[in-house]
């Protein structure tokens, strides 16, 4: 009997989620969900000089080509000393909960090229558009970033992704109405009573929480407190850089095309 193009591809998608968790449950072995850096350890981050940010832009319509954007930051003036933007072709295909495998090839591509080229810019500390531990099983971008890197890595996700009991009802509202200035935070506590990471207020200017969590080589208080320390506005800056320079850089190239709002 002969397999219809849906059914083959139902079952290659199957082959290739079986594949990715075995990965992502190997590779989430290795994050370090505690304080590795002197410097992080420092009230006022004494000993920290660059920050990282990276992200993807994809050109509306397009899921395919993508711009993949590295910056690195001063801190704690956060002035931009880096930058590396990149057309990409992503491989892999989007499937929920395995964005890493789409984007992380692209991100550590320029984390290399960077310590390749310009050794001494080298972040200290990256900051990813997207979740670490606060993940359907506890590996997001932000982990599997640094685990690959060898980085210390923050995810800081500007939505809320419902999983392991965290939800978005009454009480978490509650929680976020509670937040009464820039640095205030609540821990998202899964159902086992692990805390995944923190809803934080990031500045006095927004009431709209971030939501923070460890990728690698960092604790989740350190995490949400440098997150608040490179914040202008509601989005930390490494990350809002990396957005907007992406960004730029397909309205130059691709001056007809819009580019994809990923929130």
């Amino acid at each position: 009997m002969s397999v219809s193009p849906a059914e083959s591809l139902v079952t290659q998608w199957e082959s290739l989620w079986c594949v990715s968790c075995s990965e992502q449950a190997r590779l989430r072995q290795q994050v370090v969900e505690e304080d590795t850096e002197v410097w992080q350890r420092s009230p006022g981050f004494t000993g920290l000089e660059r920050v990282g940010g990276v992200d993807l832009s994809f050109i509306k319509g397009d899921d395919v080509n993508a711009c993949s954007q590295l910056v690195v930051l001063s801190y704690p003036e956060l002035e931009v000393l880096y930058e590396d933007s990149q057309m990409v072709a992503l491989t892999a295909p989007y499937i929920a909960g395995f964005l890493a495998f789409r984007e992380t090839p692209f991100l550590l591509d320029a984390l290399q090229r960077l310590e390749r080229s310009q050794p001494e810019l080298l972040p200290q500390v990256v900051f990813v558009d997207g979740n670490g531990l606060f993940h359907h099983r506890e590996f997001g971008l932000a982990c599997h970033l640094g685990v690959l890197s060898g980085l210390p890595c923050v995810g800081v996700a500007k939505n809320l992704l419902q999983v392991q009991g965290v939800h978005k009802g009454e009480e978490h509202q509650t929680q976020i109405a509670a937040l009464q200035k820039g640095g205030d935070s609540f821990p998202l506590t899964a159902a086992s009573g692990k805390v995944l990471g923190k809803a934080l207020r990031s500045s006095d200017s927004s009431s709209k929480p971030v939501y923070v969590s460890v990728g690698h080589k960092i604790s989740v208080d350190t995490a949400a407190r440098l997150t608040h320390s490179c914040c202008r506005y509601r989005v930390p800056e490494p990350i809002r850089q990396a957005d907007c320079r992406s960004r730029e850089f397909l309205r130059i190239h691709f001056p007809a095309a819009r580019t994809e709002i990923k929130e």
